[in-house]
């Protein structure tokens, strides 16, 4: 077995410690049945694209990631915020603004919160991290249309920015 493949087994077996200490009171689905779904999708798209879920609704003191996973790259933790909307639609234009619309600067802090803690509760400090979000949007006059997924990589920025 080669070192990263080691490296990356021991990573796993930290991970899912950790996420058997989250099960219980520590994880909780989402009341909204929208987000439900939206959450679902979320998933089942990025497990698609070789991402590796670790949790849903994992909860750490000050909130809670919608999803925490492992980048195909094997190394990078994911944190993912899923915002899921029902779509109204007058012809082909949306008369909505888009999910992802409404992370806002207080929920960007928040995010980069959760993650910190997430980070020192698993002593990942040695692997890459970021913030992405995946926006979910069901049409509500369309129920036979697929919803729309769109997934924005590296849409939180670690650092917040200087202000000027």
């Amino acid at each position: 077995m080669s070192a990263a493949a080691n490296q990356n087994g021991s990573f796993l077996q930290t991970c899912q410690a950790f996420l058997r200490g989250l099960r219980g009171s520590a994880t909780a689905a989402p009341s909204n049945p929208l987000g439900i779904e939206g959450e679902s999708l979320a998933a089942a798209y990025l497990s698609e694209r070789g991402y590796r879920i670790l949790a849903r609704n994992a909860r750490v003191r000050g909130g809670e990631a919608d999803l925490l996973a492992i980048d195909p790259d094997g190394q990078t933790i994911v944190l993912v915020e899923v915002k899921s909307r029902r779509m109204s639609t007058k012809g082909h234009a949306s008369v909505a603004p888009p999910p992802e619309s409404s992370v806002h600067a207080v929920k960007r802090r928040k995010l980069r919160r959760i993650l910190q803690r997430l980070i020192a509760a698993n002593r990942w400090h040695d692997r890459p991290a970021r913030i992405d979000v995946v926006a979910v949007e069901f049409l509500a006059s369309a129920d036979h249309i697929a919803p729309i997924v769109r997934h924005t990589i590296d849409a939180v920025p670690l650092r917040e920015p200087a202000r000027s």
